[in-house]
């Protein structure tokens, strides 16, 4: 079955799906432009009062589809072109969706699984689920506007964990750093999530739609400023953002990656 994204909307209800399942609902790229689109609609909806998003059976997202890393990944404009436009544009139309988002998470949230739970606004999860980014495993970074949006929600404590560390947590261990709105039983998530989505659903949507406008307004969503925007902001980071974001993928050729895909593929540890 092929990787795709999922949508079906149920009068005021919509349910976005992330299905990949030989891949643990991994994203793959076209994935990635799907999930871009379906939240672009969404916006558009004026009858939609609450979203849910969920992965495929028993795992919400296990991070990107690392094997179709090596067709992109070692050059440098065609890594950010993934993550600048595929990656960022899909959780950029999440984050400025003004529909409340719930999370139903299970199994793995690693990665891409991690960003996309970001983005939401209550985030539900099995007891057993894990998450994590451990792509230093792999050889590389995080991306500077991801990072900004995971550091923002995980806390930066967590995200530096899940990074330098590879670090893994569970469910509870999250619910007390704050990233999770609330942990239960695996067998009463798809329950939680209904009668959460219901009851969002059962209060005034324009409310809801303005109260997402204020708080996005309030803590804008963490898109690294360019130099000349910085400057109109009498930003003093303006060109250390600026430069940052010049030299963010400049690491594509790097052997670290190679070796740490190549040995993610061949299934070995990597060597570096």
């Amino acid at each position: 079955m092929p990787a795709r994204i999922e949508f079906h909307q149920d009068h005021a209800v919509a349910w976005v799906t992330l299905r990949y399942p030989k891949r643990f609902n991994a994203m793959s790229r076209g994935m990635w432009r799907e999930l871009r689109s379906v939240f672009e609609c969404i916006q558009t909806q004026p009858d939609l009062r609450c979203v849910l998003v969920q992965g495929h059976g028993a795992h919400f997202c296990a991070g990107g589809d690392i094997s179709e890393y090596a067709s992109f990944r070692y050059e440098e404009s065609s890594l950010r072109a993934f993550h600048e436009e595929d990656v960022w544009g899909a959780l950029n139309a999440m984050l400025a969706c003004d529909v409340p988002i719930v999370a139903q998470i299970s199994g793995n949230c690693m990665g891409a699984g991690v960003e996309i739970a970001s983005c939401c606004d209550v985030r539900l999860a099995a007891e057993s689920a894990q998450f994590g980014a451990p792509i230093a495993r792999l050889g590389f970074p995080m991306a500077p506007r991801e990072l900004a949006l995971v550091g923002r929600e995980v806390g930066l404590v967590t995200a530096r964990q899940m990074l330098l560390e590879a670090a893994v947590f569970s469910a509870p261990e999250m619910l007390q750093r704050g990233f999770l709105s609330r942990v239960v039983a695996d067998v009463d998530l798809p329950t939680l999530a209904h009668a959460t989505v219901q009851r969002i659903s059962s209060l005034a949507p324009q409310a809801a739609r303005l109260n997402k406008q204020t708080l996005r307004a309030l803590n804008r969503p963490p898109a690294l400023m360019d130099k000349a925007q910085a400057a109109m902001n009498n930003d003093a980071n303006a060109d250390a953002l600026s430069g940052l974001m010049a030299s963010a993928y400049r690491y594509a050729a790097s052997p670290e990656q190679r070796e740490g895909i190549s040995a993610f593929l061949e299934k070995r540890p990597p060597v570096f």
